[in-house]
């Protein structure tokens, strides 16, 4: 699986070997990451963000559960809970020891986290591999959510996938690959959810028209269209 790849939902959770529901999935079964899908389309759930040109990611924490809650509460107007009632940590939690350990020591191990992006009812982007760097808890609305920061992993995707966990470093590009969310709704209307190549509607891909390495922007959808995973693989990064 590349970074840009589109994929559904029930693909997702046959990838991970995993139901992911949860939206966090904190260590993955037998993969050594874990796995959060977030979303920054309007009126999405949760207040989750991207910021230094898709570099970073600020994910906001997930509210209780509704069988966890009083009867009749607004699960928005409820703190978002670091353990269960039973007293077992939960996702939050499971994120935010991570990080905390991490940034009290920099010199361990932080976690891998893969992510998938929800652009449309049905759609989503794999964004990569980020590690999980900071975690806080702050004020939102009159009620306490949990932050997680992650920052985007240089490496091949291919080749984390086999690693467990890794030092963190503040990672800087010369050209970002990850590509806007608006402008992946764009290019998806435009194009009409198939490859303008051959017309497929299966294993898409957001292509850079003209490569990121050769100087391509990720930011505007003029250079970047849908292509399937055979007329990609056939263009490669050749500038037509």
């Amino acid at each position: 699986m590349l970074r840009g790849d589109i994929i559904r939902y029930v693909d997702m959770t046959i990838a991970e070997g995993q139901n992911l529901q949860r939206g966090m999935n904190f260590n993955v079964t037998n993969r050594g990451y874990s796995v959060i899908l977030m979303s920054v389309r309007e009126n999405a759930p949760y207040a989750d963000e991207t910021i230094d040109d898709g570099r970073t990611i600020i994910y906001e924490g997930h509210d209780v559960q509704k069988n966890h809650a009083p009867a009749g509460a607004i699960l928005k107007d409820l703190d978002q809970p670091y353990k269960t009632p039973s007293g077992t940590l939960t996702e939050n939690g499971k994120f935010f020891d991570a990080a905390t350990a991490y940034k009290n020591n920099p010199d361990s191990i932080a976690r891998v986290v893969k992510v998938y992006e929800k652009i449309k009812d049905g759609i989503w982007v794999y964004n990569g591999f980020f590690y999980l760097t900071d975690a806080w808890i702050q004020q939102a609305g009159g009620r306490k959510v949990f932050k997680f920061k992650l920052e985007m992993i240089e490496d091949d995707d291919t080749a984390v996938e086999d690693k467990k966990d890794h030092k963190a470093h503040v990672l800087e590009l010369e050209h970002n690959r990850l590509i806007p969310t608006e402008v992946k709704v764009m290019v998806w209307k435009r194009d009409k959810g198939r490859c303008v190549k051959c017309g497929s509607n299966t294993n898409l891909h957001y292509d850079h028209i003209i490569p990121f390495s050769k100087g391509g922007a990720s930011d505007s959808p003029d250079n970047i269209q849908l292509l399937c995973s055979s007329c990609n693989l056939k263009k490669k990064d050749n500038i037509e």
